[in-house]
This record gives structure tokens, sequence and C-alpha cells, in this order.
């Protein structure tokens, strides 16, 4: 098999931070929300950077960015619920991406068996238990233990790529 060779684009050095979340916006991510309930009130932030990590032992990761006011809250709890969220699930995106306010008045949940909130409508969710977290510029790893999971719906899922919301179609 013969190939032409093209030249390749120039490599981007001493780069802004404008190029690194341009280029960077070319890899699709699936959303979710991350959510934990403090007794009082449930809390819950809006996050594309969750991933699995391991299977022996269950471990999950997700970053929530430092300048977060819904973080503290759901770490204070450590019992999450990352809910997977569903192409029409775009209102919840932008809800729980604002700041500050109740993001769950016109949002339906219930208790998961963690006490963390489980949204309706989400693809599937994840319970766990906040293990460790390590600090990483910006924002903040988590590495929490899978305690209990389960697949809901049979729908595309909400994703973003290069800055926008959309559906995966096959």
């Amino acid at each position: 098999m013969t190939r032409t060779e093209e030249p390749a684009p120039p490599v981007v050095r001493g780069f802004a931070p404008s190029d690194f979340k341009s280029v960077l916006g070319h890899f699709c991510t699936g959303v979710t929300v991350v959510t934990a309930h403090d007794g009082t009130s449930p809390h819950g932030f809006t996050c594309q950077s969750f991933v699995s990590l391991s299977l022996e032992p269950p471990y999950v990761s997700f970053c929530p960015a430092r300048t977060s006011t819904s973080w503290p809250h759901l770490r204070a709890s450590e019992r999450v619920c990352i809910n997977v969220l569903a192409h029409d699930q775009r209102d919840v995106c932008r809800t729980f991406a604002t700041s500050g306010g109740d993001k769950f008045t016109d949002v339906g949940w219930s208790y998961a068996d963690n006490g963390a909130p489980a949204l309706d409508g989400a693809l599937a969710q994840v319970e766990a238990t906040v293990e460790v977290e390590h600090d990483a510029g910006d924002h903040t790893i988590v590495v929490a233990r899978v305690t209990g999971l389960r697949a809901l719906r049979d729908a595309p899922p909400l994703l973003v790529y290069r800055g926008g919301l959309g559906l995966f179609v096959g």
C-alpha cells in the first residue's frame, strides 16, 4: 500500500490558553452531573471530565474546577452520584453549569442508595465514595470508589465537542 505524505501542520509551542482549549476541544467527551446531599440540601455541578479509572478496585475519577462553589459541599458529604446525561438533557447540563442558586428547583431527582441525588432521565448513574484528591492546576483530580451503579435508559448520550453540546449518531 502506498501512502502520499502530506506536510504535517506546524506544532504550536508556547501556546495561549485559548489554543489549548481549541485543540483539546477536538476530543469529544460525555457530560455528567456530579451530585451529593449534605444532610440539609442537594448540591451538584456539570462535569465533562469523568472517566473510569480502575476495575479492581472499582474507581472512577472526575475533576471539579478549583473555583467551584459546589465542590466543597460535595466533598464534605464524601458520597456522590455521577449522573450520565442523555442528549435530551441539555437544560439540566446548563442548569448545573451555573454558579450559585438552587439548581434542583426544576430538576426531578430521588435519593440514590448512598443518599446522593439521582437525577431523573439520566442514562446511567454511578454511586461512589470520595477516597483521594490531587491538586492539578486550576482543577482538582478526585478519585472515588464505586459503591453502586445502574444503566437506566437506552438513548444517545449528551456530548461536548469543540465547545458545543450535541448527540452521537452512529
